[in-house]
């Protein structure tokens, strides 16, 4: 059976796998589910029934609900941005922390590493899960339709939509603008009838959701570096044969290297497409990134306090 609507609670056997998300089918993440779901079928063949729900978006859902959808079993497997979790896993704001990582490789590096066993910890000891690894969200960016951000003071009470992350306001606070926490289709809702000043969001996210239509100025700050975690429902994996949990987690260790290099392709993508809509693209320089960074910089001892550990000691440069 498949998921119809939001008031529809549909339970699946152990055997039925349903993946799902919540972006079109041609973006990294789609692409992935079905890389997952093509290897499952072709190695376990009549043992299992593979289902997809690309988008829950269509269905009238909003993306935060992946995550209960998937923790009650209605999906099988979903994945989602770390800092959704944040208020229950408060653990996971360590990597909500602004500049910790300069590029992907040492993102990527940390994440696969000791830092996200240790997320992965936390996650399970709050929630039904069993995490199964981490795409890529990416290094996330600023757009807005008001005026080119080069400096901090550009933000100067610009209203911004964050995801649903105490660090993430915190930031934007220490930073002068107005974050607002709000879903992904609330904030594509108020970004086409200009109610919001801005977004921030990695480069293929603002294309995919046609940001760039309604946003002249883009700001290449990689202020974030946001992970997307691949969540199971927990009773459906400790339910499966040996053979079937050993035939996903491979199908999903190798669909993290494919979706990444999608990611990657998305953003070059992307890029071209902001120029070709006449967007203006401001590409920080070190020096400019740095004053960012400065008025930032209270937000970690505030981190330690927090959190009870040094984010610094748990990464890896």
């Amino acid at each position: 059976m498949n998921l119809v609507n939001k008031n529809e609670v549909i339970l699946s056997t152990p055997f039925k796998i349903i993946l799902g998300g919540f972006g079109p089918p041609n973006t990294s993440f789609s692409k992935a589910l079905k890389f997952i779901g093509d290897q499952i079928t072709n190695e376990l063949k009549q043992e299992v029934e593979v289902e997809y729900i690309f988008n829950i978006m269509d269905l009238g859902y909003k993306s935060e609900d992946v995550i209960k959808l998937t923790e009650k079993g209605t999906l099988t497997i979903s994945y989602q941005s770390s800092s959704y979790l944040t208020n229950t896993v408060p653990e996971l704001g360590l990597v909500d922390l602004p500049f910790i990582f300069d590029n992907n490789e040492q993102a990527r590096k940390n994440i696969d590493g000791e830092l996200g066993k240790y997320l992965n910890n936390k996650i399970e000891e709050k929630m039904k899960f069993k995490i199964l690894g981490y795409f890529e969200n990416g290094f996330r960016h600023i757009s807005n339709k008001r005026n080119p951000i080069i400096k901090p003071q550009d933000l100067n009470d610009m209203e911004i939509r964050i995801l649903p992350s105490y660090i993430h306001k915190r930031t934007f606070d220490l930073l002068g603008s107005k974050p607002i926490k709000m879903d992904l289709v609330d904030a594509i809702s108020k970004i086409v009838n200009g109610t919001i000043d801005a977004q921030e969001n990695p480069l293929a996210n603002t294309v995919t959701y046609g940001v760039h239509k309604f946003h002249k100025y883009h700001t290449l700050s990689k202020h974030f570096y946001v992970s997307r975690f691949i969540m199971c429902n927990l009773e459906q994996y400790i339910n499966w044969p040996e053979n079937i949990k050993i035939t996903v987690e491979k199908a999903i260790k190798n669909s993290i290297i494919f979706q990444r290099k999608e990611a990657e392709k998305e953003t070059i993508d992307a890029y071209k497409t902001l120029i070709e809509h006449g967007c203006e693209i401001i590409d920080l320089n070190s020096e400019e990134s740095n004053k960012f960074k400065e008025i930032v910089q209270p937000i970690y001892n505030e981190a330690k306090d927090l959190f009870k550990v040094d984010i610094f000691d748990l990464i890896k440069k």
